[in-house]
């Protein structure tokens, strides 16, 4: 029999309603895997296997069995939990413990989840990163920064994790773990109790095992279904193949990838065309970091003013740059977002979702930096749904991916054509 770990949360939600599974087996399974992995995966900022326990007990006696009974959820430590520390992956925040759960938390343990514990964030998501090894190659960077749940799902220690994206933090440590990362449209998952660093950029998104999986999530966190993800379409997708801004840094593998991809997507049926970028979209992209560092240096003020010590240097060194900006450059970077977004439908007309890098390449060496996020900061401000589909492999093993980028709000109609991609390059 197939081991609970290895199961899809349909296949989980099946033996659940046949009486076959509990949630404290559920719960046993993945403390197992865990074990196993976590001396060298560090992906887990906290983890109490009691508490697992207990929750998983409470849950296995509770009357209501909602889409995630008992399916283990880890939690980036950027997002609030009331019965576990929440600590931003910064030394100021050590041992906090908020009094309630962050609203995607709620979500989901109203649907059901047992929160297995918090994973490991770059500090405050932003540049310092965390000790987190990748699961293909621990000399490696999983990304960042939801280095954990990445990191936690490709090494399959849990099936799904919350993470936060500003510029690539979802999709791009997705990709190099080997990962499904589920970036929805911006404000779908509520923010509240999130340590929130970009008001203008910041999104709560999943990671999961695969594109089915993320959407089976995404359904359980929101109360809306996006449609059966597997069933076949009535034609193959008309797919814009964008590489982006920073087309320069794709890495040989990716370009080898994207030929194969393009090509195995044209065998499907799909047709798939190069498009290239408008002005706005340029405009919009050097705009972001200012944008990006601009907003966060307002976020985390008091920390700057009463804990600059504990501050890293490096994200010192962005905040001080940040606050020494003109502030029109804020106000002229929104304008250059809003006015991307006002541009972007009219760019893809004619197409059902965009092909595009979810990496530069394959993860780098080291741990010390988590890889350049120029293939996803576009689609992060233009407030759009995006998922990595797992691509195979480069030269040195470590995993691939690509995104498939939708339209604000057709979050279902991206994960269904994420969920094609991923059918026909097999």
């Amino acid at each position: 029999m197939t081991h609970p770990a290895d199961l899809s949360l349909a296949e989980l939600r099946q033996r659940v309603e046949a009486g076959s599974l509990s949630a404290l087996d559920l719960a046993e399974a993945y403390l197992e895997r865990i074990a196993a992995r976590e001396p060298v995966l560090r992906a887990f900022a906290w983890l109490d296997p009691a508490l697992v326990r207990r929750e998983a007990a409470a849950i296995d006696r509770s009357s209501s069995k909602g889409l995630l009974f008992g399916v283990p959820f880890a939690v980036k430590d950027v997002i609030d939990t009331a019965d576990q520390p929440s600590q931003y992956g910064s030394p100021i925040w050590a041992g906090w413990r908020p009094r309630s759960d962050a609203a995607c938390v709620a979500a989901a343990r109203l649907a059901g989840a047992n929160i297995i514990g918090k994973t490991v964030t770059t500090e405050f998501a932003t540049r310092h990163a965390g000790a987190t090894t990748n699961p293909a190659n621990p000399r490696h960077t999983p990304g960042g920064s939801s280095q954990g749940s990445a990191a936690a799902v490709g090494a399959g220690v849990v099936p799904l994790a919350f993470g936060t994206q500003t510029a690539g933090s979802v999709i791009r440590p997705a990709a190099f773990c080997g990962a499904v990362g589920f970036k929805p449209s911006y404000g779908t998952l509520h923010r509240a109790g999130m340590k929130v660093m970009s008001e203008s950029l910041d999104t709560i998104g999943i990671m999961a095992r695969s594109v089915v999986d993320a959407a089976y999530g995404m359904a359980a966190l929101t109360g809306r279904s996006p449609g059966d993800v597997t069933a076949k379409p009535a034609r193959a997708p008309r797919l814009a193949v964008v590489m982006g801004p920073q087309a320069d840094l794709a890495a040989p593998e990716t370009i080898a990838l994207f030929e194969r991809v393009a090509e195995a997507c044209r065998r499907a049926g799909a047709t798939v065309t190069p498009v290239t970028l408008t002005p706005p979209m340029g405009e919009a992209f050097e705009a972001h970091p200012f944008v990006m560092n601009m907003e966060s240096a307002a976020s985390i003020a008091w920390e700057m003013d009463h804990a600059r010590a504990l501050v890293s240097p490096v994200l010192a060194e962005r905040m001080e740059w940040a606050r020494a900006q003109d502030p029109q450059k804020l106000e002229g970077g929104r304008a250059a977002f809003a006015a991307a977004r006002a541009a972007f439908p009219a760019m893809i007309e004619g197409f059902d979702a965009v092909l595009t890098p979810a990496a530069p390449g394959e993860a780098p060496e080291g741990l010390g930096w988590t890889g350049d996020p120029g293939f996803n900061t576009l689609w992060t401000l233009l407030h759009v749904p995006c998922v990595t589909v797992p691509a195979g492999s480069g030269p040195r093993g470590l995993p691939l991916g690509v995104q498939v980028v939708g339209r604000i709000g057709e979050d279902g109609a991206t994960l269904a054509w994420g969920e094609w991609v991923a059918r026909a390059i097999g």
